[in-house]
This record gives structure tokens, C-alpha cells and sequence, in this order.
């Protein structure tokens, strides 16, 4: 195995087994001094084994691996002394305040004082975890904690920085905080090696590599990746949206459509297509066509053709589900409004949920979500207002209501110590399934959750992707009319994630309304109607395309250069522009492309780089998500400012 002074790891052949299972076979991967790389792969696929034996906490059983110029097994000290590690559960310790736990960090890596002083400062005000300095840990909120495990990792300047999935389950705001840390690390010569489910977060890499089963099959520049996959992804708008898309799965089944928000994504891997056949294809079986066109394939695209092969499929649902007139107001909350002693948790929110609408519900952590749901479920008394779900008034017929929702919670609506069998059996006798029917239900929720021959695992031995789907399962066995779902992908990959919507529009098409929650900017997309969700305020709400087209954040340009790092280090704080990095492009956020083009050029060139390319690129929902977030802010700011003015 030969390296340059420019590899920071090197692995040929890295194999590791525990008991019979084969984790990570025949790993070969090269990783380069201020790249980050990102490691994709479903549940199992191998990326947290791959992390652990770089980082020198596994020893392979085959192969061999160097890091920093050190092997692994033979010189794992003097690379754990040069290296971050961010597991999954992070070590932080929840009965020690900020402060405490940069400190004990600081001292773990034998840090100086005075350096780890001025670390600590530069670190929690970048992390805006300073005002925080002396509140437990275990009391901030799940996107502080990763920022703070972030800046205990970062403590002593490591050369390396391994990340495992270090964003699951925080919302895009403290995400994006989250990646503007790890730009600093960057630029400051860390090189960052991250696993991740967020594809958003994948196309930030300058590579990554794609895992199934423990082996890379493919890896690559996020862009280089999009450009290799054959054929042509065709984007539909049509009407009726169900109708168009069994036409379509029937007559081209290989092109594998699904739903992607007010659309369908076709990938014809033959030849280029115009749509003039779809469109011929769709009219012949009374579908209106509204549009037709080119789209460029995402990462997610990518990842689903590559490893879709060898997925199973979902069985249908049961065939009593019913259906309902898309016309009928399923849920309907008026001035909804909690209160806990002075803090306002929910501020009069109001909204209506259609008969098989998919509304989704975004907000950073804290925002209300769940407490919304919980008082929609009559689990949580409102403190004001009213709501009715299913056509009962929320509270003042608890029974009858139950009957009729299903609620997926963010831990799994599992309960660990009981096996498969007894999970699907306990929640059908809880909602009413008729004992006849038990067995039937029992055969779709085995099949949907992949677990026909394992009905004796207990719950908590399952996989989390393989959890949510029984849990799903669970919430929708007695045929409920509206079902609520909170986060209920969390941590999982996008092939398990997708297959997950598309039961989920099953359920919608059979009259079923799904409320759900989300921190995936792509599952937002999927929703019909979403609403935002900002300290207890309803501050937006719309389908994704009407809350694009009624914002005026600016216009998004995307540039590609020789030095991305630097590029963003030169318009980040600048007037009227924000700049955030996607791989190895720079998006920058400004109030007029064409105006700001020539500028941007101008200072690019004047500081010797050299431009590829720049041009305007659509805003995503999460460039709308954090707008109208900052715009909300600047409202509360400017009426604080008021208030004590006068």
C-alpha cells in the first residue's frame, strides 16, 4: 500500500466479521489531506465499523489500514492522540455544564491551558453556545449538544475529524450551524471524514463513497456521480397526480416513478427522452399533462438506482382500507394554544388537513411540533382553542377519537422487552382490529417490515430502519382516518426512506390523512401542504411550490472554482450575500443574480482564482425554511426593540 504526504488514510483490502456476519469486506479507500469525505450507505451497509477502524478503536480482521501515516492496529495511540471521533452517541456528560465538558476534554488531550482558554472562546462563540457556558448539558437541546460535542472533538485541532452521522435528528438550522463549524475546522487544515443519511449533507462532500453490505460500490465526486448515471430523469406535472403514476408504473416499471411532492420523477435508463411519449402515454389514459422537462438527478437518485436493485418490494395494504372524498376536512385546529406556567409552548395556531392530504410540519427543535401533535392526539390538554380530528372534537371523546387516528412517536411506538409478534398483536387489540382479523394484519405488518420468519426477535434487537417500519405498521393496522407520524425516518437511509413514502402515499390515495413531521428538506418536498413552525408560531404555510414562489429571498447562484474553501472564505459576512459550500461548489444567496454575477466574478478573479462556472440554480425548500426563519427572527428582534424603546 503506497501513499503520498498528502493521504491522510489509506485502506487496502479492510475486512472486519462479528460472529457470522461479514460487517466490511475488501475495503480499499484513499483519502486526501482537506477533503471531506462522506461515507452513504443503508442500515448495516458497514459505515460506523468502517469509522471505528480508522479510528483505531477496531482492529481489522483483514486487510490493513493507515491513518496520519500510522498503522491502525501497531500505532493506534499515536493516531488517536491526532484525531477527533464523533460516535453516533456522543460523549458528552450530561451532569457537567458547557464549560466543564470543553474543559475535560481539553485536559484529556493534554491541551494547555492557555491555548484550550482562547480554544474554548473561539469555539463556543462560533457554536453560539456562549450564552450557555454554564447550563448542564443534558438540558440544551438536541441541535446544542451535537454543536458542543462538535467543540469537544475540535478542542485540541485534530488533523482528522471522523463524524458519525453527527446531524441526526436536529433540524436544518442547527445544521447548517452544525456544517459552518466544520468549515472552520476546514479551513483551519482539518481533514473530515463523515457518514451521514442526509443527502443534502452528502452533496457538501468533495467525495463519497456508497457502501451496501460492508463493500464501496461506487465512489466519487457527488457532481461526477449525478453525471455517470445513464439515461435521463424525466419530471411530470400532471393531473390526476395517482392515476398518472399507475399508468406509468405499469407501462414502465423498470423507470421506477414515484412521487416527488406535485410531481413524478421517471428515470428512463434507454436513451434520452423528450416526454413526447409520456405525454402520449398519460392523455391516452385520460391523465392532463401539465408539464414535462429535464431534470438533473440527485445524489438520492443516485444512491436508490444503484442499490434498488437488490431491495425488497412492500407489499400492498390491506384491501378494506377506505377511501374518502379528498373534499372532507380531516383535521382542523383553531387558535390552538399551550402554555406552561409563562412559557408559551404553541401560539394560537390554526390550519386544516384535507381527507388524504399529506401535511407536513416543519420547525427547528423546540419550535412546538410535537406538542401540537400530542393535543391533536388528546394526549396534551390545550390551554386554549379548540380542534377536531376525524370528526371528533379534540378532548371530549378520548375513546372514540383513538379509534380513529393512529401516532407514530419519535422513540418508536414499540415496546422493547416484547417480541415482533407481540408488538403487532398488542396495538391491534389496543385499536379495536376484530380478532378475525388479526392474522391477516399480522401477514401485511411482517411483510411491510421485512420480518416474516423473525415474528420471536424482540423489538429492541431490530435495526432502527427495520423499527420504524413496524412501528408504521403498528400505528395504521385498524385502518385509521388520520395518522400522525413525528420524525419518523430519522437516522434513516434514503432507499429505506423512499420506500417508506411511497407507503405513505398508498395511504393518502386510500383516504387516509397523514400529518408528519420532519427534519429532511427532501421529505418536505413529498408533502402536499406544509407548515412552519417558529417558537410556537404558525409563520408559513402552503405546498412547497406557493411558499418558493411567495417568498422574495433573492436568487441563488451556484460557483464552481479551483479553491471552494477559500471562494467561500472571501463572501462569507459579506454585505447582501450569504455563501454556504455543497462539495466542491459555493452557493451564494443574493438579492439579484445578474446585478451580483459581475461583482462576484470581479472579486474572484482579483484574488487569483479561477471560475468554471456560475450560474442561477433554484432555491431548495431548505433555502425557504432558513428565510423564512431569519425573516421571523428579525420581526421578534425589531419588536423587542420596540418594547424597550418605549
Amino acid at each position: 500500500m503506497t501513499t503520498s504526504l498528502q493521504t491522510v488514510i489509506a485502506t487496502e483490502s479492510l475486512g472486519k466479521r462479528f460472529a457470522r456476519r461479514r460487517a466490511v469486506a475488501g475495503l480499499s479507500l484513499a483519502v486526501e489531506r482537506g477533503e471531506v469525505f462522506g461515507l452513504l450507505g443503508s442500515d448495516g451497509a458497514g459505515k460506523t465499523t468502517t469509522l471505528q477502524m480508522l479510528a483505531a478503536i477496531l482492529d481489522p480482521d483483514e486487510g490493513r489500514a493507515t491513518v496520519l501515516g500510522h498503522d491502525t492496529v501497531r500505532e493506534a495511540a499515536a493516531i488517536t492522540s491526532r484525531i477527533g471521533y464523533m460516535s453516533q452517541i456522543f460523549s458528552l456528560y450530561g451532569r457537567l455544564t458547557v464549560d466543564e465538558n470543553v474543559d475535560f476534554f481539553a485536559e484529556l488531550h493534554g491541551v494547555p491551558a492557555a491555548q484550550a482558554h482562547e480554544r474554548k472562546a473561539q469555539l463556543l462563540d462560533f457554536a453560539k453556545l456562549h450564552a450557555h457556558r454554564d447550563r448542564l448539558a443534558r438540558h440544551l437541546s438536541g441541535g446544542m449538544q451535537k454543536k458542543l460535542a462538535l467543540c469537544c472533538a475540535l478542542i485540541h485541532q485534530p488533523e482528522l475529524l471522523l463524524l458519525d452521522e453527527p446531524t441526526t435528528g436536529v433540524d436544518p438550522v442547527s445544521r447548517r450551524e452544525f456544517w459552518a463549524i466544520l468549515y472552520q475546522a476546514l479551513a483551519a487544515g482539518t481533514t473530515i471524514v463523515v457518514s451521514t443519511p442526509y443527502m443534502d449533507e452528502a452533496e457538501r462532500c468533495t467525495r463519497v463513497a456508497l457502501m451496501h453490505e460492508g463493500r464501496v460500490v461506487a465512489c466519487d465526486a457527488p457532481g461526477r456521480l449525478r453525471q455517470q448515471m445513464p439515461g435521463a430523469m424525466l419530471e411530470v406535472s400532471a393531473r390526476p397526480q395517482r392515476q398518472a403514476l399507475t399508468i406509468l408504473q405499469r407501462a414502465l416499471p423498470q423507470a421506477r416513478p414515484y412521487v416527488y411532492g406535485e410531481h413524478i420523477h421517471v428515470h428512463l435508463k434507454e436513451a434520452p427522452e423528450d416526454g413526447g411519449a409520456l405525454r402520449s402515454l398519460l392523455e391516452r389514459g385520460g391523465v392532463t399533462v401539465v408539464r414535462t422537462r429535464r431534470v438533473t438527478p440527485s445524489l438520492e437518485d443516485v444512491f436508490v438506482t444503484r442499490l434498488a436493485e437488490s431491495a425488497p418490494s412492500y407489499p400492498s395494504l390491506p384491501a378494506s382500507m377506505r377511501t374518502a372524498s379528498a373534499e372532507e376536512i380531516a383535521v382542523e385546529a383553531r387558535d390552538l394554544t399551550v402554555r406552561f406556567d409563562s412559557f408559551t409552548v404553541v401560539d394560537r395556531v390554526s390550519f386544516r388537513v384535507r381527507r388524504g392530504e399529506i401535511f407536513g410540519f416543519l420547525g427547528p427543535n423546540g419550535s412546538g411540533k410535537t406538542t401540537t401533535i400530542r393535543m391533536l392526539c388528546g394526549l396534551l390538554k390545550p390551554s386554549s382553542g379548540q380542534a377536531t380530528v376525524a370528526g371528533h372534537a379534540v378532548g371530549r371523546d378520548p375513546q372514540a377519537a383513538k379509534s380513529r387516528i393512529g401516532y407514530m412517536s419519535q422513540r418508536f411506538s414499540l415496546y422493547e422487552d416484547m417480541t415482533v409478534r407481540e408488538n403487532i398483536d398488542f396495538f391491534a387489540a389496543a385499536y379495536g382490529v376484530p380478532a378475525r382479523e388479526f392474522s391477516s394484519r399480522r401477514e401485511w405488518a411482517l411483510a411491510l417490515a421485512g420480518l416474516h420468519g423473525r415474528e420471536d426477535r424482540l423489538a429492541r434487537a431490530l435495526s432502527g430502519g427495520v423499527k420504524q417500519r413496524l412501528a408504521l405498521a403498528c400505528a395504521a393496522l385498524h385502518e385509521p382516518q388520520v395518522l400522525f407520524l413525528d420524525e419518523p425516518t430519522a437516522g434513516v437511509d434514503p432507499l429505506s426512506r423512499r420506500r417508506f413514502w411511497e407507503l405513505i402515499y398508498s395511504l393518502s390515495e386510500r383516504g387516509v390523512s397523514v400529518f408528519v413531521t420532519t427534519h429532511y428538506m427532501d421529505e418536505a418536498e413529498h408533502c402536499h401542504t406544509l407548515g412552519l413552525l417558529y417558537g410556537g408560531r404558525l409563520i408559513a404555510l402552503g405546498s412547497p411550490d406557493e411558499l418558493r414562489a411567495g417568498m422574495r429571498a433573492g436568487e441563488m447562484l451556484e460557483l464552481e472554482c479551483d479553491q471552494p474553501i477559500h471562494a467561500l472564505a472571501l463572501f462569507q459576512g459579506a454585505a447582501r450575500t450569504k455563501a454556504s459550500l455543497f462539495g466542491d461548489r459555493v452557493h451564494l444567496l443574493v438579492d439579484d443574480a445578474e446585478t451580483a454575477k459581475p461583482l462576484i466574478l470581479e472579486r474572484l478573479q482579483h484574488a487569483g482564482h479561477r471560475v468554471r462556472r456560475i450560474e442561477r440554480v433554484a432555491l431548495t425548500i431548505e433555502d425557504v425554511f432558513i428565510t423564512f426563519i431569519e425573516m421571523e427572527q428579525a420581526r421578534l428582534a425589531a419588536a423587542h426593540h420596540k418594547e424597550k424603546a418605549a
